[in-house]
Order: C-alpha cells, then sequence, then structure tokens
C-alpha cells in the first residue's frame, strides 16, 4: 500500500481513509445512544456556531450599549462578561442560550439525564470563556468544553 493511501489525502481526509480501508466510524451521536436525525440528535456544527454568534452579538450590544458607557474599548470586557453570564444563566435554567433557542438547540447532560446540573453548567461556562476547549472537537461533534462538562449540544 502506498503510504499517500494510508495517510490520506487533504481532500479526503484520513477519516476517509480509514473508512476505505474498512473502518465503521458510525454516525455522529451513535456512541451517546442518540439517534441519526431528527430531535434529540447533535446539533451540526453550523447552526451552533450560528447560535454562537446570535448570542456574542446580543452581549456585544448590551456590553457596549448599557453597561460600557459607550467606550469601545470597555465594551469588549463587558461583552465577555456578558455572554457568560448570559450562558451560564440560560443554560442553567432552561437548557439553552437565545441563539441556541433561535436555532432550535439544546444543552443537555451527555448520559441522558435531561439537563445539566448547576456545576457542570459552572464547568461547560468557564472552558467557554477560555475558547480554545470550544474549538477542539472529539468525532462526535462535541467540543472539549461539552465533553469535560459531560454535556452534549442536540436539536430541539
Amino acid at each position: 500500500m502506498d503510504n499517500r493511501e494510508a495517510i490520506g489525502s487533504w481532500l479526503s481526509g484520513p477519516r476517509a481513509t480509514a473508512e476505505n480501508m474498512g473502518a465503521d466510524f458510525g454516525y455522529r451521536g451513535e456512541r451517546l445512544g442518540l439517534p441519526r436525525e431528527g430531535t434529540g440528535s447533535i446539533a451540526p456544527l453550523g447552526r451552533r456556531f450560528g447560535a454562537i454568534f446570535i448570542d456574542w452579538g446580543l452581549a456585544a450590544v448590551i456590553g457596549y450599549g448599557l453597561l460600557s458607557g459607550r467606550d469601545l474599548s470597555a465594551a469588549d470586557t463587558w461583552t465577555l462578561g456578558v455572554f457568560l453570564v448570559m450562558s451560564l444563566l440560560t443554560v442553567g435554567t432552561v437548557g439553552c442560550t437565545p441563539g441556541k433557542r433561535l436555532l432550535g438547540l439544546r444543552v443537555v447532560a451527555a448520559d441522558g439525564a435531561g439537563r445539566l446540573v448547576p456545576w457542570r453548567v459552572l464547568v461547560r461556562t468557564v472552558l467557554l470563556g477560555l475558547a480554545l476547549p470550544a474549538l477542539v472537537w472529539d468525532r462526535d461533534g462535541r467540543g472539549l468544553h461539552d465533553r469535560l462538562a459531560g454535556a452534549v449540544q442536540v436539536r430541539m
């Protein structure tokens, strides 16, 4: 076998090559016992990104308009703070942020217990504030912040 086939090309990637060699990865969320499609299935990445942009925009409007005294340099700090508090309170109470709600997503416990317990919401929010854990995903599409908090983002 050619080494290029074993590693995968830059177009197909290593996953496609592994699948061609017989590896079965299943669908995203299968290992968690989630359905392939529809309500309760893993949230698509596009919707998750859309939700975080909506939430960040809302936090920026609140931070700039209400808290920073219309000072752009102070608005950045306020925006992050508002974003984290909004995430902590809304995910902890109703299971979704305003952006997630608009796009039909929610955050639930990965073990199927429903909403996250408060300490898991806190862990998830702190890691989300660090940004890097949210940018590292597993094969189910869960960010490291969700994985460490025992959470999963699903469709409503």
